[in-house]
């Protein structure tokens, strides 16, 4: 589900499988609803939220504008702190460079922190090629890594699994017969299975929350631990960074810190943040690397409007709110970033003609907005990058059996005839009624669940409201009330 070359499926010939699925549904509902419950009372207590989130949102415009400055001061900073700092144009360059570190090591194994990043460029596949194994260690990527699956939230790797399901998965994969769903009793199985893992680990492997530039610190926010523990016993330790996850000042991370625990896990502070600056004899690893990872983050920069995708501190907050994520969940996506911040990101990393569908896997509805921490616009961007589709002449939306693209000149006759009729009320008040007597084989309860032909598209994952009887015009006019003109 990483980035790759290939064209993956749309999200509209994904998402019925998961609409189909009502245990699925439950996990979702339940989890993002309790998510949102928290993130809402603790971000309430702030005297002034709105304005730590425009501090947030103007620290990371400003790293944009400057960011191969701020990098260049970053390099600098870790290589006198005894670090090493390698630049990765793409994943296969980062998973080289990783690669060949671990080789070097003599490991055969590798502890990971929780990283998106890797995900990204398919670190465990290409460490897996080369003879190494690596060990997942943040519980829910553990429950991942065990069930062979991907990802399908940020924050929560495993939210579309209950805890059922988990005590399934531990009883086959870790010889635990006897073990109950008890949410105590998991975990421990969990810690019991990594505790020598952590001790005999000789390399780990991590992403990056925030690097800051002025003083060449790597910081990682999590909440078990694991990280530590990764971050502080192995020999060498490699992080995996988006090159805009830079932060000019130390300062600045008081911003970061505030607002991330609070987006993501609804919490004050997190459990565990660890600060590391190069190495320190006697004290941590003896070798860090910090490999620097564009792999299409450049192209994004390029586009004034779409460059927002970059601000993104990956909190999940616009996937725990968002109507169409709550309902089908992140493999519906067929991506490493899923939900609304990756249906912009995403087609933007990979450049045109992949993952074009993922704009479109949207309501609209603003909802996503209202919560980001750095005021990220993202139906702004879906509009945008909609708008590059048509005129790129790939647009997504699929017929509802065939699977075949409508073309965007399908698209545009559709959009001028109903320009047509919105433009004169006698044709408006003459499609009302040829709607009305057409609509009597399809609906329901004032409801249509299903459109034949070409629109049938729109009703696959969603049902449409019917016509009234009457409209407010026609009963205007009947009441006395003048012409319906």
């Amino acid at each position: 589900m990483g980035i790759s070359s290939r064209v993956p499926p749309t999200f509209q010939s994904a998402a019925p499988a998961a609409l189909a699925d009502p245990q699925l549904r439950r996990n979702l509902g339940k989890a993002t609803t309790t998510i949102r419950a928290k993130r809402a009372a603790v971000a309430a207590e702030m005297p002034d939220w709105e304005g730590l989130r425009e501090r947030g949102r103007r620290v990371k415009e400003d790293v944009l504008r400057n960011l191969d400055q701020y990098l260049l001061q970053l390099e600098e900073s870790v290589s006198e702190a005894g670090g090493r700092v390698h630049w990765a144009r793409d994943g296969a360059e980062a998973t080289k460079i990783i690669g060949d570190l671990v080789a070097a090591s003599g490991a055969r194994e590798v502890v990971k922190v929780k990283s998106i990043t890797t995900d990204e460029v398919g670190l465990n596949e290409a460490l897996s090629a080369r003879g190494v194994e690596p060990i997942e260690t943040d519980l829910a990527e553990l429950i991942i890594q065990l069930a062979g699956e991907q990802s399908s939230h940020f924050l929560v790797p495993a939210i579309h699994k209950n805890r059922t399901q988990i005590r399934d998965l531990f009883r086959a994969s870790l010889d635990r017969p006897g073990l109950s769903d008890d949410p105590q009793e998991l975990a421990e199985a969990a810690r019991l299975h990594l505790r020598k893992k952590f001790l005999d680990a000789e390399v780990a492997i991590s992403g990056a929350n925030f690097a800051i530039a002025e003083t060449g610190t790597v910081g990682v926010v999590e909440s078990e631990g694991n990280g530590r523990m990764c971050l502080t016993l192995p020999k060498v330790l490699i992080s995996l960074m988006g090159i805009e996850k830079v932060l000019p000042t130390f300062g600045d991370l008081e911003v970061f810190l505030q607002l991330l625990p609070r987006s993501s896990t609804g919490e004050r502070m997190n459990p565990y943040t660890t600060l590391w600056t190069g190495t320190t004899p006697g004290d941590g690893p003896e070798e860090f690397h910090l490999v620097l990872l564009d792999n299409g983050r450049t192209r994004v920069l390029a586009d004034p409007i779409g460059r927002q995708a970059l601000h993104c501190i990956r909190c999940s907050a616009c996937l725990n709110i968002c109507p169409v994520y709550e309902r089908v969940g992140g493999h519906a996506y067929h991506a490493t970033y899923p939900g609304p911040i990756g249906s912009i990101l995403t087609p933007q990393l990979l450049g045109a003609g992949k993952h074009d569908s993922l704009p479109f896997a949207s309501t609209l509805c603003g909802a996503c907005v209202d919560v980001c921490p750095v005021k990220i616009e993202i139906p702004r961007v879906l509009l945008h990058l909609r708008g590059r589709s048509v005129e790129g002449s790939r647009w997504p939306i699929t017929r509802a059996r065939s699977g075949h693209r409508a073309s965007s000149f399908q698209e545009r006759l559709v959009m001028r005839l109903l320009g047509w009729v919105f433009r004169s009320p006698r044709l408006y008040r003459l499609g009302l009624r040829l709607g009305r007597h057409v609509q009597r084989r399809f609906a329901n309860d004032g409801w249509i669940q299903r459109i034949p032909g070409y629109g049938s598209g729109w009703t696959l994952g969603r049902d449409l409201a019917a016509l009234p009887p009457e409209s407010f015009r026609d009963w205007w006019k009947r009441q006395g009330g003048g012409e319906s003109e």
